[in-house]
């Protein structure tokens, strides 16, 4: 049975991130770690870690890579995928949204260690055809004599390709990390994302909220008529309330709507103005 060479079984990690680095660039400040960011295909871009966090306290680099995924993940309308290896396991961590994350496992040596039921949700998240998709997928669960954890990964890329992944040579799972991070660097358009203040880290945060499905709403004309429509319904339903014995539900009712308008029109000032 193969087994992973030194080199193939050196810690490493990457991200991938179901969306265009300008959708991506805002949450990646919210990790506040060294990154290098670049685009790997169509609609999907790649985060390399800078440092190693991994060997500088008690948690592996699975737990370590899955926590970045799962932060990336919940404010953001795409799905995260943590790939990571060692000497002993391989796997991949997919977090979208609140959603519970989906985690795989190889044994170095490529036996699967991980359920079924997880390799087909992660293909539906993904948005791979539920016939063909799944076909490709079902070897990557089985026994396979030639196929070590760093081979499983590749498998596992390679029907993303599907979906518009595209990874340059060199920028694969399995390389060690030190390789990973100088082909991230060289690649055309790629950036570093550096560790931002709380005060970046904020505005970050609302640029990723802002660019999700309730972003119209927060922000511009769609934003700006809700928040009018507001105070116009709460103001007379106020002063309504105010003048029944028994209006306090609707007194209620009034200032909640004139809160939450006046607070709409407000943040839209604010943020345009930031």
């Amino acid at each position: 049975m193969s087994v992973s060479s030194p080199d193939h079984a050196a810690t490493g990690a990457l991200l991938l991130c179901r969306a265009d680095p300008a959708a991506v660039r805002p949450a990646a400040h919210l990790l506040r770690e060294r990154l290098l960011l670049a685009p790997v295909g169509d609609e999907w871009t790649v985060l390399v870690p800078e440092t190693k966090p991994w060997l500088q306290g008690d948690d592996p680099v699975e737990r370590v890579v899955s926590g970045w995924a799962t932060a990336l993940a919940v404010p953001a309308p795409w799905p995260v995928l943590a790939l990571w290896w060692d000497r002993d396991r391989a796997g991949f961590t997919l977090a979208a949204g609140f959603r519970r994350t989906v985690t795989y496992v190889w044994l170095a040596d490529g036996t699967p260690a991980g359920e079924d039921e997880a390799m087909r949700t992660f293909g539906a998240r993904l948005g791979l055809d539920p016939v063909l998709g799944f076909q490709a997928l079902t070897p990557l669960t089985r026994p396979d004599t030639d196929a070590d954890a760093r081979t499983r990964l590749l498998a596992l890329t390679a029907v993303l390709a599907r979906t518009g992944l595209t990874l340059p040579a060199g920028l694969t799972p399995g390389e060690p990390a030190d390789r990973l991070r100088e082909v991230a660097r060289i690649q055309p358009a790629a950036e570093e994302i550096e560790s931002a203040g709380w005060r970046d880290a904020v505005r970050a945060e609302l640029d990723v909220v802002e660019e999700g499905p309730l972003g119209p709403w927060l922000r511009g004309p769609k934003a700006r008529m809700l928040g009018a429509a507001q105070l116009a319904a709460g103001i007379p339903l106020l002063a309504w309330g105010a003048t029944r014995r028994a209006g306090t539900g609707w007194t209620v009712a009034g200032a909640l709507l004139i809160a939450h308008g006046a607070l709409g029109l407000a943040y839209d000032r604010m943020r345009a103005g930031s």
